[in-house]
């Protein structure tokens, strides 16, 4: 073989050796959001969206990272630029719609959530959703509404003590104790050592005829 032919196939050969370990050695955003390592994750997306503004998948999980961080205000804010500059995937708006939530603008989170539910009806990410709602409705005093949404969340996971506890509060609030007593059981039925159902129940005795 000629000399500069053998000295390009070394070269290729070389770079094909080496491609699997750049590959591996390439940081994982998603990875390191899943491990818990959600700063490290926002910072890798940062330098992932530098290079490439209009990567949804590097949107996706620093909004999900910022949001586990509990900086909500950034998380709307990437996922308001990400919404508005690349595409409106369902992920970002349900992501909007916790940022939203958090800060305390109802308002917007159920605008968000309603179009999440429109977007993905389906989505791995329903049942939260809709918990959500029903917590935003429990918040401006829409307790039919919230109540309903509570019970549309429970029909993805029905065995969430939690979720049927704050069901039980949303028919306290309304004064419908017969209702609110059957929520309340239900969490306990699941967990029993519940306490917020614990507590709900004995406010609700002297109430419930049995």
């Amino acid at each position: 073989m000629h000399p500069k032919a053998e000295a390009v196939a070394l070269a290729l050969a070389t770079i094909l050796a080496l491609s699997p370990a750049f590959a591996q050695s390439k940081p994982d955003a998603l990875k390191m959001y899943n491990e818990g390592r959600w700063d490290e994750a926002r910072a890798t997306c940062l330098a992932e969206l530098a290079a490439d503004p209009s990567n949804i998948e590097s949107y996706v999980v620093l909004v999900w990272s910022l949001l586990s961080l509990e900086r909500w205000a950034d998380a709307e804010l990437y996922g308001t630029r990400a919404y508005a500059t690349v595409r409106k995937d369902p992920r970002i708006v349900e992501s909007l719609g916790e940022a939203a939530y958090h800060q305390g603008k109802n308002g917007k989170a159920l605008e968000h959530f309603r179009d999440y539910v429109n977007l993905l009806p389906d989505g791995s990410r329903i049942g939260t959703v809709y918990y959500l709602m029903g917590e935003t409705y429990l918040r401006v005093e829409g307790y039919q509404h919230a109540d309903i949404a509570m019970r549309t969340a429970l029909q993805y996971e029905p065995g969430n003590a939690r979720w049927w506890a704050r069901l039980g509060y949303v028919r306290e609030r309304a004064s419908d104790w017969s209702f609110a007593m059957e929520a309340y059981e239900a969490a306990l039925a699941i967990n029993p050592g519940l306490t917020d159902a614990i507590l709900g129940k004995e406010r609700l005795g002297p109430r419930v005829r049995r």
